[in-house]
């Protein structure tokens, strides 16, 4: 089974998993679970689209059921973590704060899936070439940077420190050595010395 399966089931669950999770904790009439339904049960819906229309060459690879059900069902539930507390601990955020949270998120939607569509018309179109335009010009990964505001837009919701623990546990265990070994892939490439040096490898001006 190709990994692909594993990751598309886990979102595409997410926002039934959450609604499950406010009916059994009584949230009904709590505005913030509800928009952290709307925000992180859409983005899984949104990651499955995603990945029939324009899918990621890295998840094409086949990984056993047990792989499958352990590290990627069980990694990636760790996200699930933000809903956990709203709904057991009846987080309620104020109004300015849920506004905050979905302008991040929002921004990280606009960042991470138009920047992976770039890559993949790109990739399409002139095949061997390396992509300095576009959202590259901004981030060598703009794509994981999106994902970066997306999670922390929703993570945020809680008002507790776990989630964005998780996500930046993510982000040093698997997301930066993947970006590493994606730069010397592209060492191949002769301008990729001095794209490099002008462009960040993960926040746009910073890092």
């Amino acid at each position: 089974m190709k990994m692909k399966f594993f990751i598309d089931t886990h979102k595409g669950v997410t926002g039934l998993v959450m609604i499950l999770l406010l009916v059994l904790y009584g949230q009904w009439a709590n505005p913030t679970a509800w928009v952290y339904v709307a925000l992180h049960g859409a983005y899984g819906l949104l990651w499955v689209l995603k990945s029939q229309m324009f899918p990621d060459k890295q998840w094409e690879q086949p990984v056993t059921w047990l792989y499958g059900m352990g590290a990627v069902w069980g990694g990636l539930s760790l996200y699930w973590l933000g809903g956990w507390i709203i709904m057991t601990q009846g987080v309620q955020a104020p109004g300015w704060y849920l506004a905050f949270c979905i302008g991040l998120y929002s921004f990280g939607l606009f960042f991470h899936f138009a920047a992976d569509m770039q890559k993949h018309i790109a990739l399409h179109l002139r095949p061997g070439h390396l992509i300095t335009d576009g959202f590259w010009r901004f981030s060598r990964n703009p794509n994981y940077f999106g994902e970066f505001l997306i999670y922390s837009g929703f993570g945020l919701l809680a008002m507790h420190p776990a989630p964005l623990v998780v996500l930046l546990l993510f982000v040093g265990a698997v997301w930066f050595p993947f970006m590493q070994r994606k730069d010397r892939s592209l060492a191949r490439y002769p301008e990729y010395a001095t794209y490099r040096q002008r462009v960040r490898m993960f926040v746009p001006y910073l890092w």
